[in-house]
């Protein structure tokens, strides 16, 4: 009979056990939804998403789904339609991140309803009727002497001014590995006027780049305090996601875990 006692009392255990699993896999689930899982980046000119490579492994190892937006700097058009294809493959919401030009088709493809937020790095963040162009040549940089148009109104950076304005702090290597790769941008790109800026209705995030010879520290602040984003200031240069990018990717992790879709 004690045996029998025995066997009750340990089925009525494994009986509960296995009714307060299912709740336990349940809260773990719940726990781990929050916030953004789907994170598009989007580069700048003269660059390919190849300049998110020290970022990418950051946040793909916190368990984000990230997917790098290769704009082909043809157009401002152009450049929106691909991040709006991009957004249309996600199965969630998503957190958009611009750097530099990168933050103007941000700006104007952010306005997806399945945009939950934008993260705009060492970027123009234009209003309605602005340009990037418009933006970065309003506030003169040590840049701006160094850029070479051509035939068919794309421009291109001199190596010297992608080694002392574009990526003064990273080492050689990494300067030449810049000027081979850059891609040429069309001017026509870069005037692309925003028709209706996502900043007004959606969470934003900026990382200013204290150091920057491309676009003005002092204007990204300024850009930074018209969109009313929680900002962060970085010692870098204008490629600070090569230059810092465990901080960049920081940022980018806390917007991903705050932004809500609406």
């Amino acid at each position: 009979m004690q045996i029998f006692k025995f066997v009750r009392k340990m089925m009525a255990s494994c009986a509960f056990l296995f009714a307060i699993l299912p709740n336990a896999n349940m809260t773990g689930q719940t726990a781990s939804t929050g916030g953004v899982k789907n994170v598009l980046l989007v580069h700048g000119a003269w660059a390919d998403g190849s300049s998110w490579s020290k970022v990418i492994p950051s946040l793909e190892a916190k368990g984000l789904h990230v997917v790098c937006v290769q704009i082909p700097l043809t157009s401002f058009a152009d450049d929106v339609s691909a991040t709006q294809r991009a957004i249309a493959l996600e199965d969630g919401p998503v957190l958009l991140v611009g750097h530099s030009y990168g933050g103007a088709v941000v700006t104007e493809a952010g306005n997806d309803p399945k945009v939950a937020g934008i993260v705009y790095v060492a970027a123009v963040a234009p209003d309605k009727g602005e340009s990037a162009f418009g933006l970065i040549t309003s506030v003169p940089t040590p840049v701006g002497t160094e850029l070479r148009p051509d035939k068919s109104g794309f421009i291109k950076l001199t190596p010297k001014g992608i080694a002392e304005d574009l990526a003064q702090d990273l080492s050689a290597k990494e300067i030449s590995v810049l000027t081979a790769t850059q891609v040429p941008t069309s001017v026509g790109a870069m005037k692309g006027e925003i028709t209706t800026p996502a900043w007004k209705s959606k969470a934003s995030w900026y990382i200013i780049a204290a150091n920057d010879r491309t676009i003005s520290p002092q204007l990204e602040a300024a850009e930074a305090k018209k969109i009313g984003a929680a900002t962060t200031t970085v010692a870098s240069s204008h490629v600070v996601m090569l230059a810092q990018p465990s901080q960049v990717a920081n940022v980018i992790l806390d917007a991903a875990s705050k932004a809500t879709s609406k």
